[in-house]
């Protein structure tokens, strides 16, 4: 017998769905903004999957991921007001886009290596922008200010470096203006709280830029803050489980 063609599963987790949705009450009643935490969650449990390195948990957690994105879609296609889609048209959507932004690949461009490849698509996603909101948009556009501070700080700072925006513009301890008579000093008071300081911009901590200003170090180093802080993290657990079995019942 012929192996199923890739993708064949696929049809059949749409139709899984589609029952689900139809037949389960709980399934039958989730919104878009229900199911919002748990397509975070799930998301999170994939990057606990990766850092473990286990490919069975790392292929069920995918799984998990691919849910949310095949329930979502569901649950925009029993619209009737013009703006629903289906799993299809959430497929069309990335085919079309990955197609438009590698012209090397299903076009005639030609590139040198992967930092051109990463070049033309940022220069392709901007005038995406541009053709859609009749004007020039920010390079910044489309970060998601949602995501955790550190991830953030990294992908703001990664897109201004790519559109050559200056290095020094990360330096948010430098120096400001002297604030106007009867104003607190720029950059809060060290009275605001714990851990806070004066720093050279407005509302921005000691603290605050230090970070910052590793995650631009980061960045100049070749490393994602977020997943090094991940590791750092990790290996504490694991010194403070450690501890915790060596320990003495009882010890402080």
């Amino acid at each position: 017998m012929d192996e199923p063609a890739p993708g064949a599963r696929l049809l059949e987790l749409v139709e899984v769905m589609d029952r689900l949705r139809t037949d389960c009450p709980w399934d039958a009643k989730q919104t878009h903004a229900s199911l919002a935490p748990f397509l975070l969650e799930e998301t999170y449990e994939a990057l606990e999957a990766l850092d473990g390195g286990d490919p069975a948990a790392i292929r069920e957690e995918l799984g998990d991921v691919l849910l949310q994105v095949v329930f979502h879609a569901r649950v925009a296609a029993e619209r009737t007001d013009g703006t629903g889609y289906t799993i299809d048209d959430v497929a069309d959507g990335i085919i079309t886009k990955l197609t438009r932004r590698h012209p090397h690949v299903f076009g005639d461009v030609t590139v040198s290596g992967a930092q051109e490849v990463t070049d033309n698509w940022d220069a392709i996603k901007a005038a995406e922008r541009s053709a859609a909101r009749g004007a020039p948009g920010s390079v910044l556009g489309g970060v998601p200010m949602g995501q955790p501070a550190l991830s953030r700080a990294a992908a703001l700072q990664r897109r201004a470096q790519r559109a050559g925006a200056p290095v020094e513009l990360a330096d948010l301890a430098g120096p400001t203006a002297d604030p106007e008579p009867g104003e607190p000093p720029r950059g809060g008071s060290p009275a605001a709280g714990p851990g806070t300081g004066v720093s050279g911009v407005s509302g921005v901590s000691e603290i605050g830029a230090e970070l910052f200003a590793l995650a631009a170090r980061a960045g100049a180093a070749g490393l994602d803050p977020e997943l090094e802080l991940r590791s750092a993290a990790r290996a504490y657990r694991d010194r403070v489980q450690a501890w915790e079995r060596t320990a003495e019942p009882g010890s402080s």
